[in-house]
């Protein structure tokens, strides 16, 4: 048992005890954290893969997800953390303006079409970074914020590292091929869930069509992204290219109340990349449901007590527990709660005093934490005697207690 359900064995006869039982489908939302096996994954095309179901937090599938690789642009995912970070804090503002440096004015590849006479604002540059993919912005962000891209690439290796980036490092702020440009999928994953979730208030520019800076380059203004149009609820978030790292993919798209990201890279043209995305999302979609099998303040079980003035507690959910099921297996879940038997007194309303570990064939076990329904207050003599007796009881003869 883990040490936080553990107490002082005064006894030198207590024991774990775990309780079999059958879980039914209900239906609310509790996040829960899971790893699909290899058998039900997704059979990818791409060099390396990961995908993510972010309203449970279960990994759907991963395919050399730690093996870092050329990110291409898809690592300017990294800038636009550190930008919306400045946001974030106050640093800068929406309307902040940027000069445009002769660096800048002359990267290479995509592009936003600045000139050093231009000073755009933080959501231009925003949108010349996700809609156009410019090179330029990316420097003039870099600049603007730390002086020289050299010393943003700094910062961005130091913020990656304290985000627990542990396959990523960083050259520049473009994704301009470079030996030490490196990411692993699993890394452009979290970092992709990290933009949906902890910056909502700017994550639509993601699923922004087209943008051309001060009408420049009107035929370059649409966004990469090949699934934006499908209708299949994509909304973000970055492609990238280079002859090294082939064809890549961030996306994340939303349908009912379930949000994917995924991760693809190393296809070989524009084409095979619109295709295993969509194959990514429907597949994602399709294969599995969000069902809730316990609601918040079910008692699962009851569970003794040790020197109390209640002789037993019941051991509720704390939360309402859904999980993210294949969908050929939804029906046929088991679990166990398993605990310090008996729970030494006092004991506190919402206490966590053991967890529910629920297996569904095929998939790892997973472990929800139970809390007690009651306080329980250290009993006077006459009490404590009376419980020591009733579990010395139960112990001696073999009596389990109740299950719901």
């Amino acid at each position: 048992m883990p040490t936080q359900y553990q107490t002082d064995n005064q006894m030198g006869r207590w024991h774990h005890m775990r309780q079999k039982l059958v879980l039914f489908i209900l239906g609310f939302t509790f996040l829960v954290a899971a790893i699909l096996p290899a058998s039900a994954a997704f059979d990818s095309r791409a060099k390396a893969a990961f995908m993510l179901d972010v309203t449970t937090g279960t990994i759907l599938m991963e395919k050399n997800a730690d093996l870092p690789l050329p990110p291409a642009s898809m690592s300017k995912l990294m800038t636009l953390n550190m930008l919306f970070e400045a946001l974030r804090d106050g640093r800068v503002t929406m309307d902040t303006r940027f000069g445009v440096s002769a660096r800048a004015k002359n990267m290479g590849g995509s592009t936003m079409f600045l000139n050093e006479q231009d000073r755009p604002t933080v959501e231009e540059l925003i949108q010349g970074i996700i809609v156009l993919s410019g090179n330029d912005a990316c420097v003039v962000v870099a600049e603007g914020l730390s002086g020289s891209e050299e010393n943003f690439a700094k910062l961005m290796n130091e913020r990656a590292k304290a985000l627990g980036m542990t396959g990523s490092t960083f050259a520049n702020s473009s994704g301009w091929p470079d030996p030490n440009q490196r990411m692993s999928m699993r890394d452009l994953g979290n970092l992709a869930t990290r933009l949906v979730t902890e910056f909502p208030e700017y994550y639509g520019y993601f699923g922004q069509s087209e943008f051309a800076f001060d009408g420049r380059a009107p035929d370059n203004r649409f966004n990469r992204n090949p699934l934006l149009k499908l209708g299949i609820g994509a909304d973000g978030l970055k492609t990238g290219h280079t002859d090294e790292a082939g064809y890549g993919l961030v996306g994340s798209a939303r349908q009912g109340n379930r949000r994917v990201v995924f991760v693809i890279t190393g296809l070989e043209s524009e084409k095979e990349r619109a295709e295993e995305s969509e194959r990514m999302v429907n597949w994602a979609f399709r294969q599995f449901v969000q069902k809730t099998v316990i609601k918040k303040g079910a008692e699962i079980a009851r569970a003794d007590v040790w020197l109390g003035d209640n002789e037993q507690i019941g051991l509720v959910a704390a939360e309402d527990i859904s999980l993210l099921l294949p969908a050929l297996e939804q029906d046929n879940l088991t679990a166990e709660v398993v605990y310090r038997d008996p729970v030494e007194a006092p004991i506190q309303n919402g206490q966590v005093v053991a967890e529910l570990l629920v297996t569904l064939k095929g998939l790892p076990q997973v472990s929800v934490p139970l809390v007690s329904d009651r306080d329980v207050k250290r009993g006077g003599y006459v009490p404590r005697m009376r419980s020591a007796a009733a579990v010395l009881f139960r112990q001696i003869t073999g009596e389990a207690p109740g299950l719901n």
